[in-house]
């Protein structure tokens, strides 16, 4: 008899959803396998790498010349103008010299005076020469003659000191350069007392700018392997090219030459204070601006890697190497100096290995990896 009841139903129906979803659970959908990351690799090279030592230092002119009033006076007149190039002889300041041209005329005068005296002296010795042999004046009134004329001349040569001392003095009040160079800030005004007593001694300064110092602090080890690369380069008659960058990081276009080395090692830094020269012909460059020096010392092989491809951990420094079969290595090295985009390693790869220089972030050790080879060779 056919049961139509309403829990038959039901129980129909329960058993045929339960059979399809066991029969959906019994056959697994399949997952895709998962695409290797795309990255770009470059080979490790091998070649010569400059090596370069840096120091910041200052420059300063090669002969500073203070320029200071030799007498005292009134300054009346400036003649130059801040800051310009000056030549050797050119007037700088006026003192007022009316004090010191009077002491001249007054020196001439006196001079004229003590001439005049040792003339009457010597016709007063003549006349008693001739009288002498003839016992008209005794041998004391002859003594007593050369003496006057002895003193005369003395007399004579200080007034002519006198007179040198006072064209000495009056020349000192036109202030002149010593030097060729660039003149300085003026230091006294129009009106100031000058002169060695008083306070406004100092003008200016007047700075010899080509060539221009760059003064530096060589280490010992420095200075060391200095003297043996020049004694290297001296049969060549060829010097260490010594590069400038300036305050905007604008490389000088003059090279320089290492000038001099101080004496001795100052005991408070362990350095010897060292001076490096540069053109400076359109007179750019000037004393106490701010230098960064930088010399090829030396020339080392190594092996070098593109700058990209290194990872800066912070325990460790690591290079993505990919091997043979695609998979990457994660590798801790060691650097060594940088030349330009490339840098060293000193430990941790071979020549020929291919490092990861695009696409690190996304890959981990072991990853099977695309490696395609970088478009452009970081140079």
């Amino acid at each position: 008899m056919k049961n139509n009841s309403p829990l038959y139903t039901s129980r129909f129906y329960f058993t045929l959803i339960v059979s399809l979803l066991l029969l959906s659970c019994s056959e697994p959908a399949k997952q895709a396998a998962p695409v290797a990351p795309a990255v770009k690799v470059a080979e490790v090279i091998q070649q010569d790498v400059s090596v370069y030592e840096e120091w910041v230092g200052t420059l300063d002119g090669m002969v500073n010349a203070t320029i200071n009033a030799q007498v005292t006076g009134y300054l009346i007149k400036q003649n130059y103008k801040e800051g310009d190039f000056v030549k050797k002889g050119q007037l700088l300041y006026e003192i007022d010299p009316r004090t010191f041209q009077a002491s001249l005329a007054q020196a001439k005068a006196n001079l004229a005076q003590q001439q005049a005296v040792l003339q009457t002296n010597q016709l007063a010795l003549n006349r008693i020469k001739r009288l002498l042999p003839e016992k008209a004046v005794s041998v004391l009134d002859r003594d007593n003659a050369v003496g006057k004329v002895a003193s005369s001349n003395a007399e004579v040569l200080a007034a002519q000191a006198a007179v040198e001392t006072a064209e000495l003095n009056l020349s000192f009040t036109k202030i002149t350069s010593p030097i060729s160079g660039i003149a300085g800030v003026s230091k006294a005004q129009l009106g100031d007392l000058v002169g060695p007593s008083s306070a406004n001694n100092e003008l200016t300064s007047v700075s010899q700018v080509d060539p221009i110092r760059a003064y530096i602090g060589l280490s010992e080890q420095q200075y060391l392997r200095f003297v043996e690369k020049r004694q290297n380069t001296s049969a060549n008659n060829d010097s260490i090219p010594v590069e400038l960058t300036l305050a905007d990081n604008s490389i000088y276009p003059e090279s320089g030459k290492f000038f001099f080395a101080g004496r001795e090692v100052d005991a408070n830094t362990g350095t010897i204070k060292s001076a490096v020269l540069f053109p400076n012909t359109n007179n750019m460059l000037r004393p106490g601006m701010y230098a960064r020096i930088r010399a090829n010392v030396n020339t080392e092989s190594g092996l070098l890697v593109p700058q990209l491809a290194v990872m800066q951990l912070q325990t460790a420094t690591q290079l993505a190497i990919v091997n043979k079969e695609d998979k990457v290595e994660m590798r801790t090295v060691t650097l060594g100096r940088n030349s330009g985009k490339l840098v060293m390693i000193k430990e941790g790869v071979k020549l020929g290995e291919r490092v990861i220089v695009e696409g690190g972030q996304k890959v981990r050790d072991g990853m099977k990896v695309q490696p395609t080879p970088a478009t452009a060779k970081a140079e």
